[in-house]
């Protein structure tokens, strides 16, 4: 049974202001880039939003599982946030680095705070795949070397630079982006070879108690090895400048790795000669719940941090951290970014660290977060077509397949139907995976219980019709 929609008290809708909704998708289709593409058979048209709430044209409600791809973190037109972007706008918008000005230097002070070891030194640009841009570029300059290893299913942007670091086919375009970019064996433990055991508050079909010796998955050496044999038959004398890995994989359908992966292979690539590199664009500033920072999680620290989306709750920011003597390298030559750590930038990512704080958003990431797997779970046991529940905090993947033995992805034509009954019920999901058959649950962090409890409700409501029929 569903519940209605949560209430939120002192939530307000402003009326749309705009075009038709059928100009609207004319303009779209004819002056827009034709690669953009719209979610659903019948693309929303949004103009309003407030925390975790997201208004269409006409004035629905819809309850944002998504955050605008992993991006909105304390909430949609959070007024702190507002408050502190509108201040900054009236004083001072832009006026570059060649310049002092306080907000940038009062916000690389706070920010640096939440990392751990030497990560000191911050570089500020304007999306994730300019910070891995600039990642590639210090591991490549920092140690002579120059081949970078990522893994299958991997994103890390789609940039020219950055598409070579990406690892799913369906993101890439015929032309010379992957030069000296190698791709290794996903370590997943729902789909890959040998499976495995992971941070999770659940834990695939295909894991047992026994996987699990003295914190580490008995899969991982199997994994580590196929790390290793493209490290010895594809790189010259086995070095190489880093290896790229996000914490848990966003695009690909929040997978997961088998515990003491991540840190084997830091050091297997440190005795290389490599950087370690985590990619922090979706998984950081608490959304794992446990820690701020997803790395830490696994336990590692890497020599390089990359960081966007919830950085700016929506803000084009993103940023780049590393250690003092990986960043001066960088002044063999003048290194300049004309809007990175520009003032109205940095006084909402000050103002974010601040909300996420004040708001106990990691601590909600957590506790609803795991309820909400929890709940999930349940779906998996009643529903064959729920062939893997998986994450942490509020990083939350949901793989359906067409058979839970033989793990065959979901067709299209089922996914879709689904995908569309949620959103036309009120529930706006992410959709992710290589196969595009996983449920990307990654909302602003500040959703609640009863979010959670709808939500079930909702996915409960529509698996039971979809296989009924």
């Amino acid at each position: 049974m569903i519940s209605s929609l949560p209430s939120y008290e002192g939530l307000t809708e402003n009326p749309f202001k705009g075009p038709e909704k059928r100009h609207i998708q004319q303009v779209r289709g004819n002056l827009l880039s034709p690669a953009l593409v719209t979610h659903f058979s019948e693309p929303l048209l949004i103009h309003d939003g407030y925390m975790q709430w997201l208004f269409d044209y006409n004035g629905k409600r819809y309850l944002d599982l998504f955050g605008g791809i992993v991006t909105i973190s304390v909430g949609h037109c959070h007024p702190k946030i507002i408050a502190a972007a509108t201040e900054q706008m009236n004083r001072l918008w832009h006026t570059t680095n060649i310049y002092l000005h306080p907000k940038i230097h009062e916000y690389a002070e706070r920010l640096t705070q939440t990392l751990p070891g030497d990560l000191k030194v911050v570089y500020f640009v304007n999306s994730g795949s300019e910070a891995n841009d600039l990642a590639m570029m210090m591991a490549r300059l920092h140690t002579g070397n120059f081949d970078i290893l990522t893994l299958r299913n991997s994103y890390h942007g789609a940039s020219p630079y950055s598409a070579g670091l990406t690892a799913h086919g369906t993101w890439k375009y015929n032309f010379a982006h992957s030069f000296g970019i190698h791709h290794v064996m996903n370590p997943d433990p729902y789909q890959g070879l040998w499976g495995g055991s992971r941070d999770s508050p659940i834990q695939s079909t295909r894991a047992s108690e026994s996987d699990v010796v003295n914190g580490v998955c008995s899969s991982v050496g199997k994994y580590i090895g196929q790390l290793d044999e493209v490290l010895q038959y594809s790189l010259p004398g086995g070095k190489l400048a880093a290896f790229f890995a996000e914490s848990i994989q966003g695009v690909g359908g929040t997978v997961q790795f088998p515990l003491g992966y991540l840190k084997e292979a830091f050091e297997l690539v440190r005795s290389k000669g490599g950087l370690c590199i985590s990619d922090e664009v979706q998984s950081g500033f608490g959304r794992t719940g446990e820690h701020f920072w997803g790395f830490e999680g696994h336990g590692v620290v890497p020599d390089i941090v990359t960081m966007a989306k919830g950085i700016g709750n929506g803000f084009p920011l993103a940023a780049v951290v590393t250690t003092p003597s990986v960043a001066k390298t960088m002044s063999q030559a003048l290194h300049f970014n004309t809007f990175g750590g520009n003032p109205v930038a940095s006084a909402v990512g000050l103002a974010v660290l601040e909300a996420l704080e004040e708001n106990e958003i990691q601590r909600n990431c957590s506790e609803v977060g795991t309820y909400f797997l929890q709940n999930l779970a349940k779906l998996r046991e009643e529903y064959p077509v729920v062939g893997d529940v998986r994450g942490k905090g509020l990083m939350i993947g949901v793989e359906m397949v067409q058979d839970r033995n033989t793990r065959v992805p979901m067709n299209p034509q089922m996914m879709m139907k689904i995908w569309d009954s949620c959103k036309d019920l009120g529930v706006i999901l992410g959709k992710g995976g290589y196969y595009g058959n996983v449920f990307r649950i990654k909302p602003p962090m500040c959703i609640s219980y009863d979010d959670v409890d709808f939500t079930v409700g909702v996915l409960r409501k529509v698996l039971h019709k979809t296989m009924s029929e």
